[in-house]
Protein backbone atom coordinates (compact mmCIF):
# COMPACT_ATOMS: atom_id res chain seq x y z
CA UNK A 1 0.00 0.00 0.00
CA UNK A 2 1.42 3.36 -0.94
CA UNK A 3 1.79 5.86 2.07
CA UNK A 4 -0.32 9.12 1.53
CA UNK A 5 1.68 11.96 0.87
CA UNK A 6 2.22 13.91 3.77
CA UNK A 7 -0.79 15.83 6.06
CA UNK A 8 -0.68 19.68 4.96
CA UNK A 9 -2.97 22.48 5.09
CA UNK A 10 -5.75 21.69 2.30
CA UNK A 11 -5.17 22.89 -0.82
CA UNK A 12 -7.44 24.68 -2.84
CA UNK A 13 -8.75 23.58 -6.17
CA UNK A 14 -8.81 25.14 -9.55
CA UNK A 15 -10.39 25.76 -12.78
CA UNK A 16 -8.24 27.95 -14.73
CA UNK A 17 -8.99 29.43 -18.54
CA UNK A 18 -5.88 28.53 -20.07
CA UNK A 19 -6.04 30.43 -23.06
CA UNK A 20 -3.54 29.59 -25.78
CA UNK A 21 -0.37 30.57 -26.92
CA UNK A 22 -1.30 34.08 -27.10
CA UNK A 23 -1.71 34.47 -23.76
CA UNK A 24 1.92 34.90 -23.33
CA UNK A 25 1.96 37.95 -25.14
CA UNK A 26 -1.05 39.35 -22.79
CA UNK A 27 0.61 40.97 -20.42
CA UNK A 28 -2.33 41.96 -18.42
CA UNK A 29 -3.25 38.07 -18.35
CA UNK A 30 0.08 37.09 -17.34
CA UNK A 31 -0.15 39.68 -14.28
CA UNK A 32 -3.08 38.24 -13.04
CA UNK A 33 -2.07 34.61 -13.08
CA UNK A 34 1.17 35.68 -11.10
CA UNK A 35 -0.77 37.03 -8.93
CA UNK A 36 -2.73 34.06 -8.27
CA UNK A 37 0.21 31.53 -8.06
CA UNK A 38 1.92 33.93 -5.32
CA UNK A 39 -1.64 34.41 -3.50
CA UNK A 40 -2.17 30.45 -2.55
CA UNK A 41 -0.02 28.18 -0.72
CA UNK A 42 2.86 26.48 -2.26
CA UNK A 43 1.79 23.26 -3.57
CA UNK A 44 4.23 20.42 -3.18
CA UNK A 45 2.91 18.87 -6.64
CA UNK A 46 0.25 19.91 -9.28
CA UNK A 47 -1.99 17.60 -10.67
CA UNK A 48 -3.89 18.75 -13.90
CA UNK A 49 -6.48 17.88 -15.83
CA UNK A 50 -6.51 19.23 -18.98
CA UNK A 51 -9.01 19.50 -22.10
CA UNK A 52 -6.73 18.69 -24.71
CA UNK A 53 -5.89 15.22 -22.92
CA UNK A 54 -9.16 12.44 -23.72
CA UNK A 55 -8.00 9.08 -23.07
CA UNK A 56 -10.20 6.39 -21.37
CA UNK A 57 -10.06 4.95 -18.60
CA UNK A 58 -8.36 7.79 -16.70
CA UNK A 59 -4.55 7.45 -17.84
CA UNK A 60 -1.65 8.66 -15.77
CA UNK A 61 0.57 11.00 -17.63
CA UNK A 62 4.63 10.75 -17.32
CA UNK A 63 6.26 11.14 -14.10
CA UNK A 64 9.83 11.93 -15.68
CA UNK A 65 10.63 15.18 -18.00
CA UNK A 66 9.51 14.93 -21.34
CA UNK A 67 9.22 17.12 -23.97
CA UNK A 68 6.30 19.09 -24.09
CA UNK A 69 3.33 18.56 -26.87
CA UNK A 70 3.27 21.73 -28.85
CA UNK A 71 -0.71 20.66 -29.36
CA UNK A 72 -1.69 23.62 -31.58
CA UNK A 73 -1.46 24.88 -35.04
CA UNK A 74 -0.95 27.87 -37.01
CA UNK A 75 1.26 29.93 -34.62
CA UNK A 76 4.48 31.83 -34.65
CA UNK A 77 7.22 29.93 -34.62
CA UNK A 78 8.07 31.30 -31.03
CA UNK A 79 5.74 29.37 -29.36
CA UNK A 80 6.87 25.89 -30.76
CA UNK A 81 9.90 26.26 -28.68
CA UNK A 82 8.36 26.85 -25.15
CA UNK A 83 10.00 25.09 -22.44
CA UNK A 84 8.38 24.16 -18.98
CA UNK A 85 10.78 21.54 -17.26
CA UNK A 86 9.11 21.01 -14.05
CA UNK A 87 10.10 17.95 -12.74
CA UNK A 88 8.04 14.78 -12.11
CA UNK A 89 6.20 13.56 -9.45
CA UNK A 90 6.05 9.85 -9.72
CA UNK A 91 4.70 9.65 -5.48
CA UNK A 92 1.43 11.94 -6.43
CA UNK A 93 1.37 8.90 -9.12
CA UNK A 94 1.34 6.25 -7.02
CA UNK A 95 -0.69 7.87 -4.51
CA UNK A 96 -3.54 8.61 -7.38
CA UNK A 97 -3.42 4.70 -8.50
CA UNK A 98 -4.14 3.80 -5.02
CA UNK A 99 -7.21 6.54 -4.99
CA UNK A 100 -8.43 5.21 -8.04
CA UNK A 101 -8.35 1.49 -6.75
CA UNK A 102 -10.70 2.48 -3.68
CA UNK A 103 -13.73 4.63 -6.19
CA UNK A 104 -13.30 1.73 -8.72
CA UNK A 105 -11.87 3.67 -11.06
CA UNK A 106 -9.92 2.30 -13.80
CA UNK A 107 -6.44 4.08 -13.89
CA UNK A 108 -3.34 2.86 -16.40
CA UNK A 109 0.23 4.74 -16.88
CA UNK A 110 1.04 6.45 -20.10
CA UNK A 111 4.68 7.27 -19.31
CA UNK A 112 5.70 8.37 -22.89
CA UNK A 113 2.65 11.42 -22.34
CA UNK A 114 4.30 14.65 -21.74
CA UNK A 115 2.58 18.14 -20.62
CA UNK A 116 0.17 19.54 -23.02
CA UNK A 117 -0.54 23.35 -23.58
CA UNK A 118 -3.44 23.40 -21.36
CA UNK A 119 -0.97 22.50 -18.51
CA UNK A 120 2.26 24.54 -19.66
CA UNK A 121 0.79 27.51 -20.85
CA UNK A 122 -0.79 28.74 -17.67
CA UNK A 123 1.71 27.33 -15.50
CA UNK A 124 4.64 29.06 -16.60
CA UNK A 125 2.73 32.06 -15.83
CA UNK A 126 1.86 31.11 -12.86
CA UNK A 127 4.89 29.33 -11.68
CA UNK A 128 7.82 30.59 -14.21
CA UNK A 129 10.44 28.84 -12.09
CA UNK A 130 9.47 25.15 -12.98
CA UNK A 131 10.78 23.92 -9.84
CA UNK A 132 7.36 22.46 -8.78
CA UNK A 133 6.56 18.55 -9.73
CA UNK A 134 3.83 18.53 -12.11
CA UNK A 135 2.00 15.14 -13.42
CA UNK A 136 -0.95 15.41 -15.69
CA UNK A 137 -4.00 12.52 -15.78
CA UNK A 138 -6.38 12.37 -18.76
CA UNK A 139 -10.27 13.48 -19.26
CA UNK A 140 -11.53 10.02 -19.15
CA UNK A 141 -15.00 11.30 -19.99
CA UNK A 142 -17.62 14.19 -20.78
CA UNK A 143 -19.86 12.49 -18.66
CA UNK A 144 -20.82 15.09 -15.98
CA UNK A 145 -21.70 12.35 -12.83
CA UNK A 146 -18.39 10.71 -13.72
CA UNK A 147 -16.10 13.64 -14.00
CA UNK A 148 -17.70 14.91 -10.45
CA UNK A 149 -16.65 11.55 -9.03
CA UNK A 150 -13.14 11.60 -10.15
CA UNK A 151 -13.50 14.31 -8.58
CA UNK A 152 -14.46 13.26 -4.94
CA UNK A 153 -11.74 10.23 -5.89
CA UNK A 154 -9.26 12.97 -6.21
CA UNK A 155 -10.02 15.00 -2.78
CA UNK A 156 -7.61 13.75 -0.63
CA UNK A 157 -4.67 14.74 -2.17
CA UNK A 158 -5.45 18.18 -1.16
CA UNK A 159 -4.40 17.60 2.51
CA UNK A 160 -1.19 16.00 0.87
CA UNK A 161 -0.01 19.67 -0.50
CA UNK A 162 -1.43 18.76 -3.92
CA UNK A 163 -3.09 21.24 -6.13
CA UNK A 164 -6.11 20.34 -8.30
CA UNK A 165 -6.39 22.09 -11.53
CA UNK A 166 -9.01 21.18 -13.91
CA UNK A 167 -8.06 23.41 -17.11
CA UNK A 168 -9.88 24.61 -19.92
CA UNK A 169 -12.38 27.15 -21.02
CA UNK A 170 -16.02 27.97 -19.87
CA UNK A 171 -16.96 29.06 -23.27
CA UNK A 172 -15.16 27.54 -25.79
CA UNK A 173 -16.50 28.42 -29.48
CA UNK A 174 -13.17 28.60 -31.99
CA UNK A 175 -15.92 29.58 -35.15
CA UNK A 176 -16.78 33.23 -33.40
CA UNK A 177 -12.97 34.36 -32.93
CA UNK A 178 -13.97 37.13 -35.48
CA UNK A 179 -16.35 38.26 -33.62
CA UNK A 180 -15.93 42.28 -32.23
CA UNK A 181 -17.86 41.77 -29.20
CA UNK A 182 -19.48 39.87 -26.55
CA UNK A 183 -22.19 37.93 -28.15
CA UNK A 184 -25.01 37.53 -25.62
CA UNK A 185 -24.74 34.01 -25.67
CA UNK A 186 -21.44 33.91 -24.07
CA UNK A 187 -21.87 36.38 -21.54
CA UNK A 188 -25.32 34.81 -20.15
CA UNK A 189 -23.89 31.20 -20.48
CA UNK A 190 -20.85 32.78 -18.15
CA UNK A 191 -23.10 34.49 -15.92
CA UNK A 192 -24.78 31.03 -15.04
CA UNK A 193 -21.89 29.04 -14.61
CA UNK A 194 -20.58 31.76 -12.36
CA UNK A 195 -24.07 32.01 -10.23
CA UNK A 196 -24.44 27.93 -10.62
CA UNK A 197 -20.45 27.54 -9.29
CA UNK A 198 -20.16 30.05 -6.61
CA UNK A 199 -23.55 28.88 -5.49
CA UNK A 200 -22.86 24.90 -4.90
CA UNK A 201 -25.53 24.33 -7.42
CA UNK A 202 -24.21 20.81 -8.09
CA UNK A 203 -27.28 19.23 -9.33
CA UNK A 204 -27.32 22.09 -12.10
CA UNK A 205 -24.16 22.03 -12.77
CA UNK A 206 -24.21 18.23 -13.70
CA UNK A 207 -27.30 18.57 -16.23
CA UNK A 208 -25.76 22.21 -18.14
CA UNK A 209 -26.52 20.82 -21.20
CA UNK A 210 -30.11 21.18 -20.73
CA UNK A 211 -30.11 24.31 -17.92
CA UNK A 212 -27.66 26.57 -19.04
CA UNK A 213 -28.33 29.42 -21.49
CA UNK A 214 -26.63 29.86 -24.71
CA UNK A 215 -24.59 26.77 -24.13
CA UNK A 216 -25.01 25.09 -27.66
CA UNK A 217 -22.77 28.14 -28.83
CA UNK A 218 -20.71 28.17 -26.17
CA UNK A 219 -20.04 24.73 -26.41
CA UNK A 220 -20.12 23.22 -30.11
CA UNK A 221 -18.04 20.52 -28.10
CA UNK A 222 -17.46 19.95 -24.20
CA UNK A 223 -14.19 19.13 -23.64
CA UNK A 224 -13.32 22.43 -22.44
CA UNK A 225 -15.89 23.05 -19.85
CA UNK A 226 -15.78 19.48 -18.07
CA UNK A 227 -12.75 20.03 -15.98
CA UNK A 228 -14.42 22.09 -13.69
CA UNK A 229 -16.56 19.44 -12.65
CA UNK A 230 -13.94 17.39 -11.82
CA UNK A 231 -12.44 20.60 -9.77
CA UNK A 232 -16.14 20.87 -8.20
CA UNK A 233 -16.14 17.30 -7.67
CA UNK A 234 -12.90 17.72 -5.40
CA UNK A 235 -13.36 20.81 -3.76
CA UNK A 236 -16.33 19.38 -1.52
CA UNK A 237 -18.11 22.58 0.19
CA UNK A 238 -15.67 25.03 -0.26
CA UNK A 239 -16.01 28.36 -0.79
CA UNK A 240 -15.51 29.91 -4.44
CA UNK A 241 -13.82 32.80 -5.39
CA UNK A 242 -13.29 34.13 -9.09
CA UNK A 243 -9.58 35.37 -9.32
CA UNK A 244 -9.71 36.06 -13.02
CA UNK A 245 -12.90 37.19 -15.05
CA UNK A 246 -13.85 38.96 -18.39
CA UNK A 247 -13.48 37.78 -22.29
CA UNK A 248 -10.98 37.09 -24.32
CA UNK A 249 -9.61 37.05 -28.34
CA UNK A 250 -13.19 38.48 -29.91
CA UNK A 251 -15.04 38.55 -27.04
CA UNK A 252 -16.32 35.23 -26.97
CA UNK A 253 -14.23 33.30 -24.72
CA UNK A 254 -14.59 33.80 -21.10
CA UNK A 255 -11.40 33.94 -19.18
CA UNK A 256 -13.35 33.45 -15.99
CA UNK A 257 -10.89 31.14 -13.41
CA UNK A 258 -12.21 29.73 -10.36
CA UNK A 259 -10.89 28.99 -7.00
CA UNK A 260 -12.19 26.45 -4.69
CA UNK A 261 -11.28 27.36 -1.26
Amino acid sequence: MTEPLPVMPVMPVLFQAHGAPPLLDDPGWIAELLAWGKALPRPKAIVVVSAHWEERPLSIGATTPLPLIYDFYGFPERFYHLQYPSPGAPAVAARIRELMAAANIACVDEPGRGLDHGSYIPLSCMYPEADIPVLQISLPSQAPAELFALGRALAPLRAEGVLLIGSGFLTHNLRSLSLRSTPAWASEFDAWSAETIAGRHIDALLDYRHRAPGVRESLPTHEHFVPVIVAAGAAGDSAVSFPITGFWWGGSMTRRSVQFG
